[in-house]
C-alpha cells in the first residue's frame, strides 16, 4: 500500500514503457520489506538534466538511467565513481542525504556477477566483444579489470578503438570478427543483433566450439539464435537475463545498503 511515507525510485529513458526495471525493483522492495515504489518515467532526449534536478528536488531514492540519457546523466551528477567517470556514462543515480547526485555504472559489475554465477572466470582469457555501444563499453571495462585480454570489434572502427582503450585492449575491423571469434575463449555479443525484433545472429555457428564461452547481452528472447547455436556446438552459454538482474540488484544494494534478493528479482522478471 502506498502511503505518505512511501519513497519513490524510478527509471528514465526514451522509450521506457517496455522496461523490466519496475518488475525487478518492486519485487526486491517487497522482499526487503521496504516502503518504496519504483516507476518508469518516459523522458525525452535532451531532458535528462531536468529529470535529475527533479529527482533532487523531490527527494527520490534514486534513478536507473537507460538510453539515451546515460551520458547526459553523467554530466549532471555532482560526483562519479571511477568507472562511471572513465565510461562518461551512468546507469545509476543516487540522491544523497545532502541532495547531491552520485553517479555510478553497475552494468560492468553486473556482467561479472552474472559470469561468476554461471561459474565462468575470465582472468588470463582471450575475450572478444562484439559492439562498442554503452553496454559494450561497460563490459569491456569490466573484462579488463578482471584480467582478460580484450579485443573489440564493431561496425564503427573509431568506436571500437575507443572502447578497447578502456581495457588496454585492441580493436579489429567488423569483417574480421569470424577469425577473432575462433581464436577467443569468451565471446560477448553486446550488439542488438538477436533481439526479438531482429532474430538474427552476429556470428555463424561454424566458428563456435566446445572450447568457447558465449555470452549474449540480449535478454529477450531468453535464448537468442547465437546462444542456441553455441549450445548446439557444445559451448557454454550465458544469457543476458543474468546481467539484467545483477545490474539492478547492485542498484538496490547501493540505495538500500542491504543485500539484494536475487531469487525474488529473477522470478519477477522471468514471469
Amino acid at each position: 500500500m502506498i502511503t505518505g511515507a512511501t519513497r519513490v525510485a524510478g527509471v528514465i529513458g526514451d522509450p521506457v514503457r517496455h522496461s523490466k526495471s519496475p518488475a525487478l525493483h518492486n519485487a526486491a522492495y517487497r522482499a526487503l520489506g521496504l516502503d518504496w515504489v519504483f516507476c518508469a518515467f518516459e523522458v525525452a532526449d535532451g531532458d535528462a538534466p531536468a529529470a535529475l534536478d527533479a529527482a533532487r528536488a523531490l527527494g527520490l531514492v534514486g534513478l536507473s538511467v537507460t538510453m539515451p540519457h546515460k551520458a547526459a546523466a553523467a554530466a549532471r551528477c555532482d560526483e562519479l565513481t571511477p568507472n562511471a567517470a572513465a565510461l562518461r556514462s551512468v546507469n545509476t543515480v543516487t540522491v544523497l542525504p545532502d541532495g547531491k547526485l552520485a553517479g555510478d555504472s553497475t552494468d560492468g559489475e553486473g556482467f561479472l556477477r552474472s559470469l561468476a554465477e554461471a561459474g565462468v572466470t575470465v582472468t588470463d582469457r582471450n575475450a572478444l566483444v562484439l559492439g562498442a555501444g554503452g553496454a559494450a563499453r561497460a563490459v569491456v571495462q569490466a573484462l579488463g579489470s578482471a584480467g582478460a585480454r580484450v579485443v573489440v570489434t564493431a561496425r564503427r572502427a573509431d568506436a571500437a578503438a575507443d572502447a578497447a582503450e578502456l581495457a588496454g585492449g585492441s580493436a579489429l575491423d567488423w569483417t574480421d570478427r569470424l577469425s577473432a571469434a575462433a581464436d577467443a575463449d569468451v565471446v560477448v555479443n553486446a550488439t542488438p543483433v538477436g533481439m526479438a525484433a531482429d532474430p538474427a545472429s552476429p556470428l555463424p555457428a561454424a566458428v563456435l566450439s566446445p572450447a568457447h564461452v558465449v555470452v549474449d547481452l540480449v535478454y529477450e528472447p531468453l535464448e537468442t539464435r547465437l546462444l542456441a547455436a553455441a549450445r548446439e556446438r557444445g559451448a557454454r552459454t550465458v544469457a543476458g537475463i543474468g546481467m539484467l538482474v545483477h545490474q539492478a540488484a547492485l542498484q538496490v544494494e547501493r540505495w538500500s545498503g542491504r543485500p539484494a534478493p536475487i531469487d525474488a528479482m529473477r522470478a519477477a522478471v522471468s514471469r
